[in-house]
């Protein structure tokens, strides 16, 4: 009979995401809209540290890059990290707690998927450090359970997500995209973009339609072509993000007039993304972004990256 390995400090980071195509059906009987999306991951990361415990407490700390703002993360069960650990114990029977250090650099409640990304960082740290043996595919299925978002964070790459955006598929894509994002320093509630954007459709100023995968979009992924990647850019949740935040339409106007193949709010906002040709194309959108002073902070990133990832840690 084989035994698990002895606990250890483990830590693992997972990337944000971004949508490239967000299509948003109206919502359904069980309360959610069906979506149809392209994500990718990029080269933002959240990084969580799993330190194993004598008893069955599971604690969480927060600490952040100097351009994230962490006030208000919850620090008990609705903290997504700590669901996820809970998830793994009782998934597999342990009996032990854990204690889960987070170090963010994703925007909070910037529509890219930070706490999702948290969520799969801590599932997959959780079950390294309590030496479980947990498969991708039985990680993947707790992942499911805690949000739309978290399979995504725990695969990466590039994906087509249907339904609640927890059905993937990967996508084939060549090359990188560099892109810089515009990111505010007060987040806004993914709950109340949704319901802006219900309120457009009850009132008739946006049509409900059935959505599909924009094909042109997923070809100049495969050609790596970011010019055409650029074009096709779309997001349904944008203009409910506008109605909330007036101000993103400035942010959106200076990535292109600082010289942008293409600007789209991220997600359900306010972060916006604004994608380059070359990452020194990148460098030079970012200090013309940083110059317009309509974002609390700029940053470059690159996509498609990995998911979560085990990484060595400092107390090692």
């Amino acid at each position: 009979m084989s035994s698990r390995p002895e606990p250890r400090m483990v830590g693992v980071k997972a990337p944000a995401k971004i949508n490239l195509q967000l299509a948003v059906g109206p919502k359904a009987d069980d309360g959610f809209h069906p979506l149809t999306t392209v994500f990718q991951a990029v080269s933002l990361w959240e990084t969580v540290i799993a330190s194993p415990r004598d008893d069955d407490k599971i604690t969480v700390t927060v600490d952040a890059h100097p351009t994230v703002h962490i006030e208000g993360i919850p620090l008990d069960e609705d903290n997504l990290a700590v669901r996820a650990a809970k998830a793994v114990a009782e998934r597999f029977g342990v009996p032990n707690g854990i204690d889960l250090r987070i170090v963010k650099s994703v925007p909070v409640a910037g529509g890219m998927a930070g706490g999702s990304a948290d969520a799969a960082a801590a599932l997959v740290a959780s079950s390294e450090a309590w030496g479980v043996g947990a498969t991708r595919t039985e990680l993947t299925e707790l992942a499911v359970g805690l949000g739309s978002d978290v399979p995504f964070c725990l695969h990466g790459h590039t994906a087509v997500g249907v339904g609640r955006g927890d059905v993937l598929t990967p996508a084939m894509t060549k090359g990188e995209l560099h892109w810089v994002i515009a990111t505010q320093a007060s987040g806004l509630s993914t709950a109340s973009v949704y319901e802006e954007f219900d309120r457009s459709i009850d009132s008739g100023d946006r049509l409900a339609r059935e959505h599909h995968i924009d094909e042109e979009l997923m070809t100049a992924l495969r050609a790596g072509d970011p010019v055409g990647v650029a074009e096709r850019m779309s997001n349904d949740l944008q203009d409910a993000a506008l109605v909330l935040a007036p101000h993103l339409r400035r942010v959106l106007e200076a990535a292109e007039d600082s010289g942008a193949l293409g600007a789209i709010v991220s997600g359900s906002g306010p972060t916006v993304l604004a994608l380059a040709r070359s990452r020194q194309h990148a460098l030079a959108v970012a200090a013309g972004l940083t110059a317009s002073d309509t974002a609390d902070a700029v940053l470059v990133a690159s996509g498609p990256v990995s998911g979560a990832t085990v990484i060595a840690t400092d107390e090692e």
